[in-house]
C-alpha cells in the first residue's frame, strides 16, 4: 500500500470546525488488523453540496463513509452530521452501498427493495401501506424504473440494480446522501440519469458525499472535492482544489491516472 502523503489536512481542526457542516469528522482513525486504513482524518463538508471522494485504490474512499455510518469500527476520532452523532439523526442520513456487496439473489421485486427506504419513517413492527408503495413507485419513475417495479432483483441489469438502490435512498427524502461508487460499471444512459437525480437532490437542499472513481468526469458532476491518500490531502471547492500540484500528491506517479487528471484539469479550465 501506498504511504500517505506527506501533507496537512487543508481543513480546520477542533473547535475551529464548522458547526453547520453536513459533516463534520475530527480526528478520524480506521485500521483493519492494526493496519492504518485512515488516518487522522479532519474534515467538514458544508452544508447543501454536491461533493466527491476522490482517490486512489486502497486510499480508503469507502471506508471514510463506512465509518462515518458507524459500520466500521474507529480507532479514534468522532464524526458529527450537522452537529449530532449519527444515530440520532439517522432519519435524515441515505446511504447507498456499492452495488456489489449486496446479495442480489435475495426473492424480492424492484418496488420491495425500494418500500424498504420507508423503514425508517414508518417503524420496523408496522406494515408497508399505500402511502409507501406510492412513494416507492414515485421514486422508480425518477430513476426511469418504474416499468420494472414487479420485475425480481435478480433479473435486472447491473445498472438497473444500481438505479434500484438509488431510489431506495430517494424515498428516504433524507437531508444528507452518502454514495459508494454509484457509477462503478453501469453505462451511459444510467450514469445520466444518477447525474441528473444527484443534481435535483442538490437543488433541494440536500447534500451528497460521493465516492467517485472518474477523474475525467468529476469536475463536471461535483462541486465541491475531498482529495484522499489514507489522509486528507485536500479538501474545498472544485475550482480551487482539483490542482495539478494537488492530483500528484494524492496519486504519486501513476501516469495513467494523471493523464487522466490533466484531462479534468482541462475541461475545469474551459468552464471557468
Amino acid at each position: 500500500m501506498d504511504r500517505p502523503p506527506e501533507i496537512q489536512p487543508t481543513v480546520a481542526r477542533g473547535s475551529e470546525h464548522d458547526p453547520d457542516a453536513a459533516i463534520s469528522i475530527h480526528d478520524l482513525t480506521v485500521a483493519y488488523d492494526r493496519r492504518p486504513v485512515l488516518w487522522d482524518v479532519d474534515l467538514d463538508v458544508p452544508t447543501g453540496c454536491l461533493a466527491a471522494i476522490v482517490g486512489p485504490n486502497g486510499a480508503g474512499k469507502s471506508t471514510l463513509i463506512k465509518a462515518c455510518l458507524d459500520l466500521l469500527p474507529r480507532v479514534s476520532g468522532d464524526v458529527r452530521m450537522f452537529g449530532s452523532p449519527w444515530r440520532s439523526v439517522r432519519s435524515r442520513v441515505a446511504y447507498v452501498p456499492q452495488r456489489e456487496t449486496v446479495d442480489w439473489d435475495f426473492p424480492v421485486s424492484a418496488l420491495d427493495v425500494v418500500a424498504m427506504g420507508t423503514y425508517g419513517r414508518l417503524g420496523w413492527l408496522r406494515p408497508v401501506g399505500k402511502a409507501q408503495k406510492q412513494a416507492a413507485m414515485h421514486a422508480l419513475d425518477r430513476v426511469g424504473l418504474s416499468d420494472y417495479a414487479a420485475r425480481q432483483i435478480s433479473q435486472l441489469s447491473g445498472g438497473q440494480q444500481q438505479r434500484v438502490f438509488l431510489a431506495r435512498a430517494l424515498v428516504q427524502e433524507a437531508d444528507l446522501y452518502l454514495m459508494d461508487e454509484p457509477f462503478a460499471s453501469v453505462d451511459a444512459a444510467t450514469e445520466q440519469a444518477i447525474v441528473e437525480v444527484l443534481r435535483d437532490l442538490r437543488s433541494s437542499g440536500a447534500t451528497l458525499v460521493v465516492v467517485h472513481h472518474d477523474l475525467q468526469t468529476v469536475a463536471e458532476y461535483f462541486e465541491h472535492i475531498i482529495l484522499l491518500n489514507m489522509r486528507v490531502v485536500a479538501s474545498g471547492a472544485m475550482d480551487e482544489t482539483l490542482t495539478a500540484d494537488n492530483l500528484r500528491a494524492t496519486y504519486g506517479g501513476r501516469l495513467t491516472l494523471l493523464e487522466q487528471a490533466a484531462t479534468a484539469l482541462g475541461r475545469l479550465s474551459k468552464d471557468r
